[in-house]
């Protein structure tokens, strides 16, 4: 008896839309079929591949990380062949306006250096910044990819990962001499700790065994701003390694309580509306062009 030919494109538009609208159900009445086709169509995707790609419960719908993985190739595959049937078709290349939003220190350290080869290789789009460190509500401000630093929050949303970076603590040399340089967690404690205005998904400081918030003395609302009272000589600093890195080389800023700090990493990800379907190709190519040239 033949095997059954397998649809995959159907499969993979399926899964997509699962994960994109949230669930077997909501995915099921835009496909105009039965929630439990739905679910026998994923749980045999799962079985050929040998892996389990969502986490079912009956209040949660989560991927597994082969699921997340597994979700954005099946993005690239299913625009790659819309792309393919537009080009068959007369259609052009990425093209139209791409508006970005993301805090002040990605976009000057890492962003605005990747410009001028992102608009070589893509002539035919156009870019709008807006840096703030403030969480944009993307479909509200007509904003296509948020680049974020943490969790996804929002189901709602689409994260695809870019890296991650190293926190650290910094300060000028003219403010060590000042002040002294900490070496203990007590010592540290009595030093001016910029902070941020607003909350942050990793709020203290992880020193030895402990973690000290940062102090009220001095904040700011975006790292940018943080970055330079760090250099004026205003106090310490915990900031990413991508925003200090040129300041750690030209001897403006210094590492403070190197051996105690524990380092943690931060995620960042390119964050847009999952609205189902392919993704637009200028958006496409500009998630493509960020996790390959990204360096945090």
């Amino acid at each position: 008896m033949a095997q059954r030919e397998i649809n995959r494109f159907a499969e993979l538009e399926t899964f997509v839309r699962v994960v994109e609208l949230g669930g077997f159900s909501p995915a099921a009445r835009a496909a105009r079929v039965t929630p439990s086709g739905v679910s026998k169509l994923i749980a045999r995707l799962e079985a050929r591949l040998g892996t389990r790609l969502v986490n079912r419960s009956t209040r949660k719908f989560l991927l597994t990380p082969e699921g997340q993985g597994f979700y954005e190739r099946a993005l690239r595959i299913l625009a790659d062949l819309a792309d393919a049937e537009a080009a068959a078709t007369g259609g052009e290349a990425p093209a139209g306006r791409l508006r970005i939003t993301t805090s002040a220190s990605f976009g000057n350290h890492v962003l605005v250096p990747l410009v001028p080869r992102f608009l070589d290789r893509f002539p035919g789009i156009s870019l709008e910044f807006h840096h703030t460190d403030a969480m944009v509500d993307l479909v509200a401000e007509g904003i296509d990819v948020a680049v974020r630093a943490g969790p996804l929050k929002s189901s709602s949303l689409v994260a695809r990962k870019l890296g991650a970076t190293t926190l650290m603590l910094v300060a000028s040399p003219a403010y060590l001499a000042r002040h002294g340089a900490p070496t203990t967690v007590a010592e540290l404690e009595a030093h001016v700790r910029l902070g941020f205005t607003y909350k942050r998904a990793t709020e203290s400081w992880p020193i030895a065994d402990t973690r000290l918030p940062p102090g009220g003395r001095v904040l700011a609302s975006d790292g940018e701003t943080l970055r330079h009272l760090a250099v004026a000589g205003a106090g310490i600093a915990r900031m990413a390694g991508f925003t200090v890195a040129a300041d750690l080389a030209a001897g403006r800023l210094v590492r403070v309580m190197e051996g105690a700090d524990t380092e943690e990493r931060e995620d960042f990800y390119a964050v847009y509306v999952g609205q189902g379907g392919p993704l637009p190709a200028r958006v496409r190519v500009l998630l493509d062009f960020l996790a390959a040239e990204a360096r945090l």
